[in-house]
Order: structure tokens, then sequence, then C-alpha cells
């Protein structure tokens, strides 16, 4: 008779074990998968994201979130404009560009609302301000925005383009610099390429941008296609409060933060817990503005941006930037 019991109890537990396991299975089918490619491996800017996806607050809003890396650098807008990605990472600048060529993708969130790019050089090089990138060798990676971004800043301090040399280092930047091959950087970050040079021991200066003509510009936007935001777009906007919640975990303990992402890392590009902590310092306070909520873009802002590439020939013609975002989050 024990055995019987025994055997009737065994039975119970894989039933209830089966019944659970069901159950699970059945909830996960209920989420909705979206996926979003990063611009680049996980780093510090992403934090938030990986928080989101591991503390289960995408799931919490009914969404399965994949998240992918590119295989370059061009590819997020491409793949977002195509459908192929839901969501993607991407650069304000390069959005507008982008659409100037006919390419259907719309922001839907700001990620980074002020620039993290800059001129970059040794404090030994001379430099002072942008006129003084005359007879100097000016390293950027390939991109006509950076061209333009040397030339208006040096203009405005009353110097002459004609008298600075760009060259295309690629994404070699940081080598470049580091061999006196190139007197300066731009389209370097400050929360990336800085930290490394500094924590490499070199002695390092910055010019910034927005003092010397260059709008100010949301730096990283959250982007998708056309099609995808007239089907998902309440979708988008459960993603965002999953992100916006984590940013606030990540603001309140940047290091559990930091942690979560440091379990991430991609296997090809190994993360600094040291270098991708302070980046997360500069990020933060770049990725929101006082009484804005996280996220929020602004007409004037685009507008501003898209005027910019147009006086500076990066685009042809002049667009209308109010087509260029919808905002997920209201003000």
């Amino acid at each position: 008779m024990k055995k019987i019991w025994f055997l009737i109890l065994i039975l119970a537990m894989l039933l209830t074990a089966c019944s659970e396991n069901k159950a699970n299975s059945n909830e996960k089918e209920k989420l909705e998968d979206i996926s979003i490619m990063l611009d680049w491996y996980p780093n510090a800017v992403h934090t938030a994201i990986y928080v989101a996806k591991e503390k289960g607050y995408f799931a919490d809003e009914g969404l399965n979130v994949n998240i992918e890396m590119p295989a370059d650098t061009n590819d997020p807008l491409k793949l977002a404009a195509t459908g192929k990605v839901d969501l993607a990472i991407s650069y304000q600048t390069q959005l507008l560009v982008s659409r100037a060529e006919g390419i259907p993708v719309v922001s839907v969130a700001a990620l980074v609302r002020h620039s993290l790019d800059a001129i970059m050089f040794k404090k030994d090089s001379g430099i002072q301000s942008p006129k003084d990138l005359e007879g100097k060798n000016i390293g950027y990676p390939s991109a006509s925005v950076n061209e333009a971004v040397v030339s208006t800043m040096v203009k405005k301090d009353g110097g002459d383009m004609n008298n600075v040399k760009m060259t295309d280092v690629g994404w070699d930047l940081m080598p470049s610099l580091a061999t006196d091959n190139v007197d300066a950087l731009t389209g370097a970050y400050i929360n990336h390429e800085l930290v490394l040079l500094k924590k490499e021991g070199y002695d390092m200066d910055i010019l910034k941008l927005t003092d010397f003509g260059v709008p100010d510009n949301y730096e990283l936007v959250i982007v998708t296609g056309e099609k995808a935001l007239k089907k998902k777009k309440t979708s988008f906007e459960k993603f965002w409060k999953a992100i916006t919640r984590a940013q606030e975990e990540v603001k309140k303990d940047p290091a559990s933060g930091l942690k979560v992402l440091l379990d991430h890392e991609n296997d090809s590009f190994p993360l600094d817990k040291e270098v991708e902590a302070e980046s997360l310092q500069v990020l933060l306070p770049l990725m929101e503005e006082s009484n804005v909520p996280f996220g929020y873009q602004e007409e004037d802002t685009w507008n501003q941006v898209a005027n910019w590439l147009y006086e500076s020939k990066v685009i042809k013609q002049k667009m209308n930037a109010k087509e260029a975002f919808v905002n997920i989050v209201s003000k």
C-alpha cells in the first residue's frame, strides 16, 4: 500500500510540474516579440536596455525584446527602414541624412539628448581654439558630417578651412592620435575615446562643438521604419515605458546597472569595468533634461540640426524636420 501511495505522490508532482511548465510556456507565448538593434557592441549607453530585460520590465509590458548587434554601423538604420528589425539605435544627423536620401526612417525617442562628439587633442598640441586647427591634420571616421563639424567650428573662430587637413582614419581613431599620425580627432566620443585615452596616460583636452556654431543634437535616437511605426506604435510606447523604468534604476544605482551590462558583454568586445563606469557617469547627465520627460524630442532641436546640415551642404535640399520624428512619450 505504501508503495502505491508513493507512486501516486510522484505522479501528482509530475503533473503539477507539467502544469506549471505549460502555464509558463503559455505566458511566454502571450508576449509580443520586439527586436532592437544596437548602434554598436554593448556598452554603458545601453545599460537601461539590459536592465529592463534582466529585471523583466519588458515582460511586464507584454513584450519579449530581442537585442541584436550590428555587423556594420550602417546596418541599424537600413534594417529598421526595411522592417528587418523593429527598432534600432542610430544618430540624429544620420537619420536626417538618410531621410534626405529617401530612406523611410523615423525617430521615436531620444536616448542621449546632447552631443557626445568633440574635437579632442593632446594638451601639448598647441591647439586652444578651432582657428588653431589651421596647419593641423584632423582624423575622422568616414562621414561627411564630421567634415561639416570642423568646417563650421573653424569658420566660426575666424579660421580658413583650406588650411586644415582632414584624414579619414575609419575607426582607428585612438591609435591615429596616440601615434601622432593626426593632431586631433573629430567623431570621437567624450564617453569612450576620451576616457580610454586618458586611462592610457595621455593628457587630453577638447573643444566643445556647441561653443563654435554646431547645434546641439540628439546624439543617439531610437528609430523605426515608417511602416513599422503605423503597426506597432503602441508596442513601442510600452517598450519605452520599460526603458524609462530601468533608466530610473540606473540613475539611483549605477553600479548595479553596470553589473547587469557587464554580464551581457560581447565576447568579441570585452568591456573594461572602470572605463564603462566612468562612461556611464559622463552619459547620465547628457541623457536627460530637467522638466522634460526621458526620451522626449523637441521640434526646435530637429529644425536646428536639419537647417545646419543643409547650410553645411551635407544634404542638398531643405527638409521638413517635423516628419523625421514622432514622440512615443508625452510632455
